[in-house]
This record gives C-alpha cells, structure tokens and sequence, in this order.
C-alpha cells in the first residue's frame, strides 16, 4: 500500500478509499476476526476469552497498535490475539486448529458480505461518471481483497499465524514438538517476510483465486436483475 501511495501509481480516489478500506478493518473486521476465535474457543470448552472479556466486537479490547500500522504501511497486520488455554478442550490440537479456522473464516464471511453489498450498488444504483460512484465502487474492491489477503496470509503455516495452528493439527507429534521448540525463531522469519514484501509475492495467487470465487459467488444473487 506504502509503495503504491510513494509512487504515484495510484489515483487519489483510490489512495484514500484504500486506506478508508484498511481502517474499516481494524476498527471492525480484525475484532471480527479475534472473537470468532473466542467464541468457538468457548463452544468448545474454553472460557479464557469469554472471562477477558474478549468476546466482543469493540475495537479497544483487540486492537494491536503495531499490527494496525502493518496493515496501513504494508496491507498485512494483526490484533491482540484473544487468550486460549488449550488445556481446556478435549482434543487439545484438533479443537485449536478449530479455533484457529475460525479466525480466516471471519474474514472470508467479512468479504462475501462486502461482495453483495458491492454487487446490490452496482446492481440497483444507476451508474454515473460522478466521482462518489467511483469512489464507493473502488472502496469495496479494496474491501474485499483486504479481507481475502488477511485470510490468506492467516493461514501461512508459520507462527503464531493461525495456519501454524491448523498444520499443528496434522503433523505427526515429534514434528509439532520440534515446530513449538522453534515458534519464536519461525515467528523471526514471518516478521521478515512481511518486511521484505516476500508474503505480499506468496498470498498473491492464493487471493487473486479467492477475490474472483468471491466476485463469482456474490455476483449470482443478482443475475435476475442484470
């Protein structure tokens, strides 16, 4: 996002629907994100976030102020993951790598909403050259691909991403114990990943993929009226 702003290949239009995009996110969907965690957390027999006081859309009780600028300087970032004891559920790393699909899923539900609020404007607001139409057009474009990019990077199998959770689940035990001994090591190279543009090159597919099965999906609905 940094680079497109610095070097002018961006309209204005869209610089500022991009960042409008990126703060909707923090404010609303990353809190999104944190409780859908917390709450199958607690479906599945942990309370740990639910007794934080965690589960729950307000923005204060989950915002991480370093994953907030990640997300304005290179369109990746996090909240403040919400606690999870995993002692508490029964199949302790099958119903963590539950608790970490969640977290995605979030996200992808966030952006099939934003499609079909996307596909009704386009559908049922008649189209114009004004500047506000282009506006709200480009706002949920970005939307929709900021959504499917924190999906996709969430599941990179790296820590403490919720993909690392999820591959926990199916690796063999010797190689998750050896996973965990080296999570803050793993958790290094994620943090340069993200710096060095790397993860903007390996989700690339992935959501070009997901954006256009979402485009497709949300598009459905409204063929009768097209």
């Amino acid at each position: 996002m940094l680079y497109s702003i610095l070097s002018g290949n961006t309209s204005f239009i869209e610089i500022v629907m991009h960042i409008v995009a990126v703060i909707l996110v923090i404010v609303l969907i990353l809190p999104f994100h944190e409780l859908a965690h917390g709450y199958i957390a607690y479906k599945l027999g942990d309370d740990t976030a639910k007794k934080a006081g965690r589960l729950t859309f307000n923005p204060l009780h989950h915002i991480d102020y370093m994953g907030a600028l990640c997300m304005v300087l290179v369109g990746f970032g996090w909240a403040d993951p919400v606690p999870v004891n995993p002692y508490n559920f029964k199949n302790p790393r099958k119903d963590m790598a539950l608790v970490a699909l969640a977290g995605p899923a979030a996200n992808m539900i966030a952006a099939l909403v934003g499609g079909l609020i996307q596909n009704a404007f386009l559908c049922f607001v008649p189209a114009t050259t004004a500047a506000w139409y282009y506006a709200v057009a480009v706002f949920f474009q970005y939307y929709i691909s900021v959504n499917i990019g924190l999906a996709v990077f969430n599941l990179i199998p790296l820590p403490p991403l919720d993909g690392s959770k999820i591959l926990g689940a199916l690796l063999p035990t010797e190689a998750y114990v050896a996973m965990m001994k080296n999570e803050r090591t793993l958790s290094f190279v994620l943090l340069a990943l993200v710096w060095l543009n790397i993860v903007d090159k390996i989700v690339y597919y992935p959501r070009l993929i997901l954006e256009y099965a979402v485009y497709f999906v949300t598009a459905l609905p409204f063929l009768p009226f097209s």
